[in-house]
């Protein structure tokens, strides 16, 4: 891809920034206004992550001290990170140490994988990361652990069983990877709230593609959503068949608009991907706009671009 083409928007390019782990840089504010997403590319997953934050205002502004945060990473299934079907765990485990940083009381990560959940948790990488960082890894396949709530918005879907710890959770923090999903077509910000609910056979047989913008309807929306483009999958997902299927973007895009940056991320997949999807055939990103959730209209938004020099590292 080349750069000047990056999301085609006037951006600001940034130089590497020299930012430790412990979220003492990243926690400062941004000098301008907070930018409505951010787009970085280049470095590790964790460099990434604490540029974007650092130009979002600082992590403090998404994470109070005392606060019980959950993060809902996709975790679906029983694959190496190299094959980009999860979440990247050096992902998940800078940014439960930046919560932490801001005092969260505790950071909790769980997802309704697809796969046997024990086996995604320990192949994805993710569970090792959580319990380094100091994160608590909750099981996510239980029918216990789930409550009913309803979505007034929804149009297809007018009430969902939610894992108990969104339920209790101060806030959460939505982290998907960008990859190609049979299905859906692309799966991101907005399919990764799939992994929060019990049951998705209704989705399934009841137009997905607008169960999912209902889905997000739910009152209770992350603080934030981080996207993981730093491998994506391009052909044969949700789950892939090899590495041959997998493309290193080195990208990472943030926004409280969730709507705003699915579109941002289509854009950024049709760089990669061998065939380009329309926006149209990604449907839940239209319904989740006709349902007010936000604007597929990147032009009217603020959109800050880093690019950080390639090696850059979180350590250094």
């Amino acid at each position: 891809m080349k750069r000047r083409d990056f999301l085609k928007t006037s951006v600001v390019a940034g130089a590497a920034f020299g930012m430790s782990i412990n979220g003492i840089e990243a926690s400062l504010p941004a000098i301008h206004a907070a930018p409505d997403l951010v787009a970085v590319m280049g470095g590790d997953p964790a460099s990434m992550l604490l540029a974007a934050i650092k130009e979002m205002g600082g992590i403090s502004s998404f994470v109070k001290k005392g606060q019980k945060i959950v993060i809902k990473p996709n975790i679906g299934w029983d694959r190496a990170p190299e094959r980009a079907a999860n979440t990247n765990p050096e992902l998940i485990k800078a940014l439960i140490t930046l919560c932490l940083s801001a005092g969260a009381a505790k950071v909790s990560v769980f997802d309704n994988t697809c796969d046997d959940w024990q086996k995604c948790y320990k192949s994805s990488g993710i569970e090792e990361a959580v319990k380094a960082s100091g994160g608590v890894m909750l099981p996510g396949n239980n029918d216990s652990y789930y409550k009913e709530v309803t979505l007034p918005a929804g149009v297809k879907l007018k009430s969902v069983k939610i894992h108990e710890a969104l339920l209790e959770a101060d806030a959460w923090i939505n982290v998907p990877i960008l990859k190609h999903h049979g299905g859906a077509k692309m799966s991101c910000a907005m399919k990764n709230y799939m992994g929060i609910v019990l049951d998705r056979r209704f989705f399934h047989s009841s137009d997905l593609q607008q169960c999912i913008a209902d889905l997000c309807s739910w009152d209770k929306k992350p603080v934030l959503n981080i996207i993981d483009a730093y491998r994506i999958m391009v052909k044969n997902g949700p789950q892939g068949r090899s590495v041959a299927d997998v493309q290193t973007p080195k990208q990472l895009l943030a926004s409280r608009n969730i709507v705003a940056l699915d579109a941002a991320a289509l854009a950024v997949f049709n760089q990669f991907a061998p065939q380009k999807l329309e926006m149209a055939a990604v449907g839940h990103i239209g319904h989740g706009q006709s349902l007010k959730l936000g604007s597929t209209d990147l032009s009217k938004l603020n959109i800050q671009r880093i690019k950080l020099n390639e090696g850059a590292s979180a350590l250094d």
